[in-house]
């Protein structure tokens, strides 16, 4: 594992670990004595450690990993995967969302429609994105240029990752729930195949708001819910103390959601996360759409919406015996 530079509580054991194996390595260069079989002893004890650690996080040390600073977002998987972008603004309405970016790509020779939240990386960036939290035309937007590749008749990928829709008066007055709405009734019924990928936090209508597809997937140490821990544990006990708890409660991970047939699958990190090595993550999440894409598009488009809208009405069904 490269040095941490952002670590968590539940890292603690890795960076102690870590800074064992820099400080005999600074001893051997400076005394020029062998250490080599200390280091391999150290190095293997940290691969363990990792093993072990990241293969059995709780659902809140899952929630701090979606939010990991130096995590990928919509833009660094764009320049990963695509051969280029073309990037489209505006709602035709009211103005340009910064929280929503989209735009046509091209992705190993054929041309998509990617779409998805950016929440910026550092705090001027994250201001400027308003935390990737959409207003209403930034839901108007995606769905603007959702009808343009259903015109051209190509396809959409869309990247999930926002603490919900922007809960402020302002968008409420301008119909936030109404352009959620419009996009889940529009995109299920849209004539171009759709592939929907949370590579962050996935909360709320902000999230569904892009994310219904005839593929939906996870990546390994994501979450998705209706609610983040936090104001789940707001309600619930008055207090942001039992979001640990709440995160449990709601069953929120990658591996619940996938248990409960609400997503199609779930997509491997690399050991400690996209953010360990995000060359590797954006060659799995491409090498997962160019196979989607090639198996959808010998569907008919009728039998592609059907099987698109039946999946989302099998949720949630319970068949007694």
């Amino acid at each position: 594992m490269e040095q941490i530079k952002t670590s968590f509580d539940f890292e603690k054991p890795l960076v102690e670990l870590a800074q064992q194996i820099e400080k005999v390595k600074q001893v051997a260069d400076k005394t020029k004595v062998d250490m080599s079989a200390t280091l391999t002893e150290l190095e293997e004890k940290l691969a363990d450690t990792q093993q072990t650690l990241y293969t059995h996080l709780t659902g809140w040390q899952k929630v701090q990993m979606s939010r990991h600073p130096e995590r990928p977002q919509t833009l660094d998987y764009i320049s990963m995967i695509c051969d280029d972008f073309i990037e489209m603004h505006g709602d035709r309405t009211v103005k340009d969302d910064k929280a929503i970016i989209g735009g046509f790509a091209t992705i190993a020779g054929q041309t998509v429609m990617v779409i998805g939240h950016q929440k910026g990386k550092n705090t001027k960036e994250r201001q400027y994105r308003n935390f990737g939290m959409a207003n209403p035309e930034g839901y108007r937007k995606a769905l603007r240029l959702m009808r343009l590749a259903e015109k051209f008749n190509k396809p959409v990928i869309s990247f999930i990752d926002t603490m919900g829709a922007y809960p402020g008066l302002e968008a409420e007055e301008r119909g936030q729930g109404e352009a959620i709405a419009r996009n889940l009734l529009e995109m299920s019924v849209l004539k171009v195949p759709i592939l929907c990928f949370v590579i962050g936090e996935g909360a709320s209508g902000g999230a569904l708001g892009i994310g219904i597809g005839d593929r939906v997937y996870m990546l390994e140490h994501t979450w998705y819910s209706v609610i983040s821990p936090e104001s789940c544990s707001s309600i619930l006990w008055r207090s942001w103390d039992f979001k640990e708890r709440a995160a449990e409660c709601l069953k929120l991970t990658s591996d619940d959601m996938y248990q409960n047939q609400l997503i199609d699958g779930i997509i491997k990190e690399p050991l400690g996360g996209a953010h360990q090595n995000p060359e590797l993550m954006g060659a799995t999440i491409k090498e997962q759409i160019i196979s989607d894409l090639k198996e959808i598009k010998k569907l008919k488009t009728d039998a592609m919406i059907t099987k698109r809208i039946d999946k989302f009405c099998a949720m949630g069904v319970v068949n007694e015996s």
